[in-house]
């Protein structure tokens, strides 16, 4: 028969086991929210976008009780490490760079960049074309690398959310933008503020820069958490969810990676 002290560490160790699956279906997941279509405040406060869905569609496959927390941009990642967060959901790529720190699950899309500018500039998306030029891009992120390495002449000018670029662009103080094709569509170019402007070149696209798509990051430690993503992901694929929520945003498959 067992003793007392036995049974007392039984109960210790079953009790340890309930709270650490209690705790692993309560995850929080932080999100920009400057980032139409994909993360931004409706009207009235609330968190809508493709994100957004994505991310409650993702812990109802995995039974996950989901808290979204907003963070800027830049501090994305620090606060992923630091423990303030379980993942991040908001649109980040899948790059070498980033996965020196932290792993990823997915990637759940891909999509290229696009520049955009005055309707009618005449510009040409070359180095040539483009040296000297004012382009504002999101800080941080690998529209930032992209014009590093590729249109080494430009003069880059980053900011802390999306929004911002969009109203520099507006007042003349940046003159072409370089952003993910959807998000400039649903959030600037469909809009008053962004009437006057249009997509210029082609796409563009770099394995080494872009990474594999666009993916979830989560700590390295955290391999369960990031299978766990993955499965849902999955399933989100095959059961229809995915091109119900694309469907909602997008007039084309976001996917892109098949």
């Amino acid at each position: 028969m067992m003793s007392r002290l036995s049974r007392w560490l039984l109960v210790v160790v079953l009790g340890i086991g309930l709270v650490s699956v209690s705790v692993a279906d309560k995850l929080k997941i932080a999100t920009e929210a400057f980032y139409e279509p994909f993360a931004y405040k409706a009207a009235d406060g609330t968190l809508v976008g493709f994100d957004i869905d994505i991310t409650y569609a993702l812990c109802d496959v995995m039974g996950a009780e989901c808290e979204i927390i907003e963070q800027d941009w830049d501090g994305l990642i620090p606060g992923l490490l630091a423990k303030k967060y379980d993942a991040i959901i908001a649109s980040m790529s899948i790059t070498p760079k980033r996965q020196k720190v932290v792993d990823f699950a997915g990637p759940y899309y891909k999509e290229p960049s696009k520049f955009y500018a005055k309707k009618g500039a005449g510009l040409v998306d070359t180095p040539a074309g483009l040296s000297g030029k004012k382009i504002g891009i999101l800080r941080a992120t690998t529209f930032e690398d992209y014009l590093v390495k590729h249109f080494p002449n430009a003069v880059i000018k980053g900011y802390p959310t999306q929004d911002e670029v969009y109203l520099d662009l507006s007042a003349g103080r940046v003159e072409i933008g370089l952003g993910a094709g959807s998000a400039i569509e649903k959030g600037f170019l469909s809009k008053e503020a962004g009437k006057d402007f249009e997509f210029f070149g082609g796409t563009h696209w770099d394995d080494e820069i872009n990474g594999t798509g666009t993916g979830i990051p989560v700590r390295k430690e955290d391999t369960a958490l990031r299978d766990r993503f993955n499965a849902a992901i999955k399933t989100l694929r095959e059961n229809g969810t995915y091109k119900k929520i694309n469907d909602k945003y997008f007039s084309f498959d976001i996917w892109g990676l098949d």
